[in-house]
């Protein structure tokens, strides 16, 4: 036994003299009880967190909030060796590699663009004492899912209910949100406020709202902008999914015009974020009053830790809506594919077919919901229309916290089944789940 463990130390002494590392990024999760300071002190017991004489070190972040379980450690050790090493510890229940996970896919805006697409500028007044433009207030995929009809019909517009959406952010100061966006928190800096504007560097755009025709920002949205702005963000990888949560909380003020929208992001304007912000931005909807969490993300390898996140979250009757995917194939994709506590959406275009970026298979898709050319706010003060399965999940997320209105026990079960009152699946075609959401 003392043999094994001065190898062991001999071993760790000749890895931290090797040359440094990219820190690695590691989920853990340990025992109740043993907490944060406890984990630091496993941690640097076992030279887990480097050598103090080299100078490297570790940091540990909490992610799970109260419950003081959940926790994303960085250290310059190699991800193997360090898995093996702290896995058999006592105290430690498991462990698993951060992801990068990424909004961006293919090009899925249409060459060239709809005729006529966001023409109708007509200032009509909205909730709030807002002014929106008419082609985002009636436009054609809301009057399709009933949005409309089931504000009037049922008397219910997601009062008092919260929607976050763990996203890029959004733009705090557009006027059609005024009045119902909250605070929110940057998990990315790890600070109070949700706006995505933090991430733009360049000049801001000016405002042409009047004159400017769409115009393509980048794969999956056309943006009322001027054009020099315009080339700015279709051009800059680094802004390749800048406006996504703008544009996705402005679906879901479409559908539930009273709901407090909560931005939670997660993501950065190039469109990357990490798996450990995603779960910090979970926990934090769960132990923050929300009601709904929208997830208009997917990606392919499996985690356990988010699993065990949106249990949590329906535990505590969230009710949680997620991208389907952009890859047009029939893949097993996440969180879409974790069913029994979140419903994948697909999208379909203004005939009630599928989209043929839209991933599609039981196995992932619960419901579908317009996702074509979809209308909605932009940052700026602007509009545009999008393209995506990311467009179609806020559809429904929208439409959760309408059924909270009717009724305020419904958990995600209970709406995962209403929402399953849907249009017929034979125009849509086969495995898209129950159909087309229709929310009356």
């Amino acid at each position: 036994m003392k043999r094994g463990t001065g190898l062991l130390a001999a071993l760790l002494v000749f890895l931290w003299a090797a040359p440094a590392r990219a820190d690695n990024r590691v989920i853990v999760r340990t025992t109740p009880g043993l907490g944060l300071s406890g984990l630091q002190t496993l941690l640097n017991l076992n030279l887990l967190c480097g050598l103090p004489l080299l100078g490297q070190t570790c940091t540990v972040v909490p992610l799970d909030g109260t419950l003081n379980q959940l926790f994303l450690v960085t250290t310059p050790l190699d991800s193997t060796i360090f898995l093996d090493i702290l896995r058999p510890l006592t105290g430690i229940v498991d462990a698993e590699l951060d992801q990068l996970i990424s909004l961006i896919g293919g090009l899925l805006v249409p060459s060239p663009l709809p005729a006529g697409l966001m023409s109708d500028r007509t200032p009509v007044p909205y909730y709030h004492g807002t002014m929106v433009w008419n082609s985002y207030a009636n436009q054609r995929a809301a009057t399709i899912v009933g949005v409309q009809s089931a504000h009037s019909s049922f008397n219910v517009t997601g009062l008092n209910e919260v929607v976050a959406d763990i996203d890029t952010g959004v733009d705090p100061n557009h006027p059609a949100l005024a009045g119902v966006l909250l605070p929110g928190y940057d998990f990315t800096r790890n600070q109070a406020g949700g706006s995505e504007l933090t991430d733009f560097t360049d000049p801001t755009p000016q405002s042409c709202l009047t004159t400017c025709s769409p115009a393509v920002v980048n794969q999956s949205s056309a943006a009322i902008l001027d054009q020099s702005s315009a080339a700015i963000l279709d051009k800059n990888p680094k802004y390749a999914a800048f406006g996504h949560g703008t544009m996705v909380m402005g679906v879901i003020h479409l559908v539930a015009p009273n709901a407090k929208l909560l931005p939670l992001k997660a993501f950065h304007s190039d469109g990357t974020g990490n798996l450990s912000d995603i779960l910090h931005a979970i926990y934090y909807a769960a132990q923050n009053g929300t009601n709904v969490i929208n997830m208009s993300f997917d990606f392919t390898s499996y985690s356990a830790e988010l699993a065990t996140a949106l249990e949590y979250a329906s535990q505590s009757a969230l009710i949680c809506a997620a991208s389907a995917g952009n890859d047009g194939q029939k893949e097993i994709v996440y969180p879409a594919a974790l069913q029994s506590v979140a419903m994948g959406i697909a999208s379909t275009n203004d005939s009630d077919m599928r989209s043929s970026f839209s991933n599609y298979g039981d196995a992932i898709v619960w419901v579908a919901a317009p996702g074509e050319g979809i209308v909605t706010t932009y940052p700026f003060g602007s509009y545009a229309a999008g393209w995506g399965t990311s467009f179609s999940a806020p559809f429904v997320s929208g439409t959760s916290a309408l059924l909270l209105n009717k009724q305020s026990q419904t958990n995600q079960p209970q709406a995962a089944n209403a929402v399953a009152h849907a249009a017929p699946v034979v125009p849509v075609g086969t495995d898209m789940g129950n159909g087309r959401l229709d929310i009356v």
